[in-house]
């Protein structure tokens, strides 16, 4: 199995093309595209897309192409675990949910697998690809996806070597993103960063439930949520307090827990917190959006 995750969108024949590619060189090998709507050259929404799915991908090869640099001295990447190794939990998934994939990645060296790495456990084992001998050229240096990348992820599809893609490198060497920001003070003051929004307008939040996981952020059972600068909210929940706009939450197990036009917190699929409105969108209500920074209060 090979899974893709790209920004390429689906207007073009990017997408196509690296089927195409994969279905020339590993014939026969099924390929699930993960998602192509990665928003164009955010290396870092890629990576936390990569890292949702992580723990529950099929055996095989991740090929992920999120590539501002393409064309750059950036390096290119394969991983896999050493011969012989097995999965161990990485402990950066709440909950322990999911499978234990043996998977291997081809990618851009931008931080793009790193979390997704992490959450799998280790151990693993890394090359810089240097297309000598499988690389397909092209007209210019800017589709290393097509060129490089599906090429090397082939390769391994089929039971290649991953020292055949090139020489090894460091883990420690690998770039890293910064961290999504999480703070809490004690166990009832909690500032977050939005990490995803969802087509449903869920509004994702990077802190689990409470430090150390949990089932629950309040006992209460209500919270307030805070934002700075301006909001333009809509429906019956409606901002109040300095500096910003609040709002009264209430925390849920399920969407439908909530009444019409009524801003709930609950613990996603991913195990983290996220905002919800049973129906509607929390983002639209709040006006968050990916990168933003809220704070939950008691």
């Amino acid at each position: 199995m090979v899974s893709v995750l790209t920004d390429y969108g689906l207007a073009d024949e990017f997408v196509g093309v690296l089927h195409s590619v994969l279905a020339r060189l590993a014939p026969g090998c099924p390929v699930v595209d993960l998602t192509h709507g990665v928003r164009r050259q955010d290396v870092r929404a890629g990576s936390l897309a990569l890292l949702r799915v992580a723990t529950y991908l099929a055996d095989g090869v991740v090929l992920a192409v999120v590539d501002p640099g393409v064309g750059t001295a950036r390096r290119g990447v394969a991983l896999a675990r050493p011969a012989g190794a097995t999965a161990a939990p990485g402990g950066s998934r709440p909950g322990g949910h999911g499978f234990s994939p043996q998977v291997a990645f081809v990618a851009p060296d931008n931080g793009l697998v790193v979390p997704a790495l992490r959450a799998l456990g280790g151990p693993w084992e890394a090359v810089a690809l240097d297309g000598r001998g499988y690389g397909l050229g092209g007209g210019g240096p800017t589709f290393d996806g097509r060129d490089v990348f599906a090429p090397a992820a082939a390769h391994l599809a089929r039971g290649g070597e991953l020292g055949d893609l090139g020489p090894p490198v460091a883990l420690g060497s690998l770039v890293q993103l910064p961290a999504p920001v999480t703070v809490w003070r004690g166990r009832a003051e909690l500032t977050s960063e939005v990490t995803w929004v969802d087509n449903f307008g869920n509004v994702q939040l990077a802190a689990p439930p409470v430090p150390g996981g949990g089932a629950d952020i309040f006992g209460t059972g209500r919270a307030t949520l805070r934002r700075p600068g301006p909001s333009r909210p809509s429906g019956p929940s409606r901002p109040s307090g300095p500096g910003g706009a609040a709002w009264a939450v209430t925390v849920v197990r399920a969407f439908a827990e909530l009444g019409p036009g009524r801003l709930g917190l609950l613990v996603d699929s991913c195990g983290q917190l996220a905002l919800c409105l049973d129906g509607a969108s929390a983002a639209e209500l709040t006006g968050l959006k990916e990168g933003d920074l809220v704070t939950l209060l008691p």
